[in-house]
């Protein structure tokens, strides 16, 4: 076999499309690819002016002589961009170009070289997703939580109102039900926003490092010490000090923890200098503080110190309705960390999604979505993505449900949607519309009823038809 044939064969197997000009801009080759995004055979394009694709990232240098008119010649070379070009049926095709200008051992200009992407595809999914957001209303929340319903709703608005005095709070909760954001929140909704925020989790130190971390030490304080350290307390000066796991506090250090909170004033370990600190705290903890008091593991006057305003988060099983949304905002993430192009959940998927009972909560969440899409290759993920005991724990709930469907009765073979089984007959019914354009038929195959009802209820709620057809 000859070089050529080599040569043909290697950019033949090319995703990318690879065309070759001469110097006048002529082609002289390409290969399948670019055959396939342009719509032109290799015989067609032969011979014939680049120009006919009209690309609108090719610049003309009008004054340039020796048929050396494409600002490529002049610049050698082109990086990843963005525009479009003409196929042969006259349609606008979204790519991504490089280039590079070929030269002779003697630095003659022999012709160029152009590879071509076809971001069509990713510009569609790009679409579709942002049609998921807009249908979910889905943003970056409340400082990054996600949540409409009425519950998280009421917290929102008690955090936007004790954010705004020094009062201490303390945050109860399960464990993975976003404290810590609620934290930030607090921060962030403040008079101290533009101050530091910091974070100390209690319950990953030993006491004597934690006594250091929080209110620092000086040189020689203990073994190792051996220079002087500023603690949490002082770096967090006019800004706010969040105290995770407040429950897992040694009482030794919760004895100079109160007269941080009494005299706002902390000593650094071996020293018995006091140095003044202003600082906003807040406490979290998923434990039983009260119960904690009676066995003697906690202070009493400290609780009354750090329990001045309590704020709790609900868990992930007492706000359902939100799960869709939490879901799709995961699933947002994800897709910019790994570059697969998954729109969302399956409605059996969703559902299953929904019937769990999230004993990790927002946190256990996460790592589903996370999990799914590692085995993911399809523009959706389904069941069979999800671990298995979640499936079987969530068709034990559907099965206590009276008012879920029985996932274990349908077909897996729904078309790619995010649906939440809480969701009103209204919202359902515009997103069948939505995802088949107003087609009546489609949308009652989808939501297993029958056209003269979904014709019914667009009726009954106004849905305005020419809205989804034109879409």
């Amino acid at each position: 076999m000859e070089i050529g044939n080599y040569w043909r064969t290697i950019i033949d197997s090319a995703q990318e499309g690879i065309i070759i000009v001469d110097p006048k801009g002529r082609f002289v080759a390409a290969n399948r690819s670019a055959q396939m995004i342009t719509g032109y055979s290799e015989d067609e394009l032969k011979g014939k002016s680049c120009r006919i694709l009209n690309c609108t990232g090719c610049k003309i240098n009008e004054s340039s002589e020796g048929g050396l008119w494409c600002a490529l010649f002049s610049a050698g070379i082109i990086r990843d961009k963005k525009c479009l070009i003409t196929n042969i049926q006259n349609q606008s095709v979204p790519i991504v170009k490089s280039a590079t200008v070929l030269y002779d051992d003697q630095g003659n200009i022999q012709g160029a070289v152009e590879t071509l992407r076809d971001i069509s595809e990713n510009i569609h999914y790009q679409n579709e997703l942002n049609s998921i957001k807009r249908l979910f209303h889905l943003d970056d929340g409340f400082h990054g939580i996600i949540g409409k319903t009425p519950k998280m709703q009421s917290l929102f608005e008690l955090i936007e109102n004790v954010a705004q005095s020094d009062t201490p709070v303390l945050i109860l909760g399960e464990s993975g039900t976003g404290k810590e954001m609620v934290a930030k929140a607090l921060h962030e909704s403040g008079p101290r926003k533009a101050r530091p925020f910091l974070k100390v989790n209690c319950a990953a130190l030993s006491e004597n490092l934690l006594e250091s971390e929080l209110f620092g030490h000086v040189k020689g304080a203990y073994t190792g010490a051996d220079q002087k350290r500023v603690g949490r307390f002082e770096e967090a000066h006019q800004g706010t000090i969040f105290l995770d796991e407040i429950g897992d506090i040694p009482l030794s250090v919760q004895v100079k923890l109160l007269r941080v909170l009494e005299d706002k004033m902390i000593q650094r370990v071996g020293e018995n200098k006091s140095v003044p600190v202003d600082v906003r705290i807040i406490t979290a903890t998923n434990r039983n503080l009260e119960e904690m008091i009676q066995n003697g593991q906690f202070r009493e006057d400290l609780f009354f110190r750090i329990n001045v305003f309590p704020v709790s988060c609900p868990p992930l099983r007492e706000r359902r309705d939100d799960i869709p949304m939490i879901v799709q905002h995961f699933v947002g993430m994800n897709v910019k960390k790994t570059g697969k192009n998954i729109l969302g959940f399956t409605p059996e998927a969703m559902n299953l999604m929904v019937a769990y009972t999230w004993p990790g909560n927002i946190r256990e969440l996460r790592n589903v979505v996370e999990y799914a899409f590692v085995l993911s290759n399809k523009s959706s993920i389904g069941p069979e993505h999800l671990p298995e005991k979640l499936i079987n724990r969530s068709l034990e709930s559907y099965a206590e449900r009276p008012d879920a469907t029985h996932v274990q009765n349908r077909s897996f073979d729904t078309p790619t949607a995010v649906v939440s089984p809480r969701m009103s007959k209204k919202d359902r019914l515009i997103h069948a519309l939505q995802m088949y354009h107003g087609n009546q038929t489609e949308a009652a195959k989808y939501l297993n009823v029958s056209r003269v009802t979904v014709w019914k209820q667009i009726k009954k709620f106004g849905i305005d038809l020419d809205t989804f057809i034109s879409s």
